[in-house]
């Protein structure tokens, strides 16, 4: 009976280890709290991979309890990791290179999404690139994102600066402004011209930064280097959720269930879905690579530098120092 007792004993620890140990599988952690700092009020369509991780339970399938705070930019996002007021943030690649050159912030990038969609348009007509100066333009913050595509694109505009506009801080809120005719310039994302043009307004693009700025890096997921060390399996299984769902959206058979989910944006499904499917036609979601790639890196850092936005005592931060390419590759390998 004692002999029997210890085998079912011994059974029992065995199917424990087996369940929970060794970090094999997605379920392998359970409730591992992360808050994911996303910008965007409403939030903007490159996060979706992290809504529709939670919508469909992919953050659960891999033990992670998901806290999503969204902040009106990716630089505000970025600076609540750097705060310690969140695990993770997505945040825009430009700034990021900059925070991390200019200050030295202990950010590092684990993922990416290496194709900016940026263009400058105007609802006027008979307009190109020269008559941007002078004008209002829409951005999303100083120094945001959209500001810094901003000062990249003119760079191409013989003679002009950012100086030479006058920045307008809407948050995400270009587009709207630009259809309700408060503005005629703005810094927009494939969805706000879907959304513009929807409401029988005419764009003109004038730059895309795509043309101007091919080797440009768009976001990435990025952690403080100290809470990347102490919960290192936390943000892996996160990453894995991630991955998973940019797999689910690019998988044309879920176009209905994350044209549904992108609404959150503020879309209608009929224009969510329009815009989800331009977004995948430039591989906006990387799926089998961890979007981080050195030339688009080391490029974006040093477009910074040639564009003042890291200072002239300073030296822009190294592809090594930026990037940890382990997490992707532990992610992807638990997706597998």
């Amino acid at each position: 009976m004692i002999r029997r007792t210890l085998t079912l004993m011994a059974g029992a620890v065995l199917l424990a280890a087996a369940l929970t140990g060794g970090g094999a599988g997605p379920a392998a952690a359970q409730n591992k709290k992360i808050v994911a700092a996303i910008p965007g009020i409403p939030p903007i369509f490159s996060v979706m991979i992290v809504y529709i991780a939670d919508k469909q339970g992919i953050f659960k399938k891999y033990g992670i309890d998901i806290e999503i705070r969204p902040f009106d930019n990716g630089t505000a996002a970025a600076r609540a990791v750097v705060a310690g007021d969140a695990d993770i943030s997505w945040s825009p690649t430009p700034p990021v290179i900059n925070q991390i050159s200019n200050a030295d912030v202990p950010l590092v990038a684990v993922y990416g999404m290496p194709n900016p969609d940026w263009v400058i348009g105007t609802t006027e007509v008979g307009k190109n690139s020269e008559d941007i100066k002078g004008q209002e333009v829409g951005v999303d913050s100083v120094g945001g994102a959209r500001s810094v595509a901003l000062r990249s694109m003119l760079r191409v505009c013989k003679g002009m600066t950012i100086e030479d506009t006058k920045q307008v801080a809407l948050g995400g809120g270009a587009g709207a402004a630009m259809i309700a005719g408060r503005l005629q310039y703005g810094v927009l994302h494939l969805d706000d011209i879907a959304e513009i043009e929807a409401q029988g307004k005419k764009l003109n693009i004038l730059l895309r930064q795509k043309d101007t700025d091919p080797m440009g890096h768009y976001l990435m997921l990025v952690v403080r280097k100290d809470k990347l060390a102490a919960n290192r399996d936390a943000i892996v299984r996160a990453t894995a959720a991630m991955i998973e769902s940019s797999r689910f959206i690019n998988d044309p058979k879920n176009l209905d269930v994350v044209a549904e989910a992108c609404m959150i944006t503020g879309h209608s499904k009929e224009i969510a879905k329009a815009a989800v499917q331009q977004y995948i036609a430039v591989k906006f979601w990387a799926t089998n690579d961890d979007g981080l790639p050195r030339d688009k890196l080391e490029a974006t850092a040093a477009l910074m530098k040639k564009i003042g936005a890291i200072t002239a005592d300073k030296q822009p931060v190294t592809y090594d120092t930026l990037v940890d390419t382990s997490v992707w590759k532990d992610a992807n390998a638990m997706v597998k």
